[in-house]
């Protein structure tokens, strides 16, 4: 393997070893918590309120989704009187809708153009 090649590979692996702050490996079982709604990462940062973008289940019932770059963050939308799951079909299901993307993501989605 040449020098340059090794070098590559070298600086890859530690750029990608920050995606992993705060998180696991999966281990199957009944209690695995596969996601949270708040940051476990070393930055420790609060989701802000009002910053999650709304997606569409194939029900027609709202979640809210934010993705601060390594990290991403989801859960259902409740109407905060009723507690009731908002649902709607003022989108078609799959739909996301905002800015689910935090100002301070240091790595940026792309997305499909129009």
């Amino acid at each position: 393997m040449s020098r340059s090649v090794s070098l590559f590979l070298s600086l890859v692996a530690l750029a990608l070893s920050g995606c992993v702050d705060g998180l696991q490996p999966y281990q199957k079982g009944a209690g695995t918590v596969i996601a949270t709604a708040h940051d476990t990462g070393r930055d420790g940062n609060a989701l802000r309120e009002g910053e999650a973008a709304i997606v569409y289940d194939p029900d027609g019932c709202q979640g809210w989704i934010i993705d601060d770059g390594a990290e991403g963050y989801s859960g259902r939308r409740f109407d905060p009187v009723s507690g009731l799951p908002v649902c709607n079909n003022r989108y078609p299901p799959g739909t996301v809708v905002g800015n689910y993307q935090t100002e301070s993501a240091p790595i940026r989605d792309w997305v499909p153009a129009q």
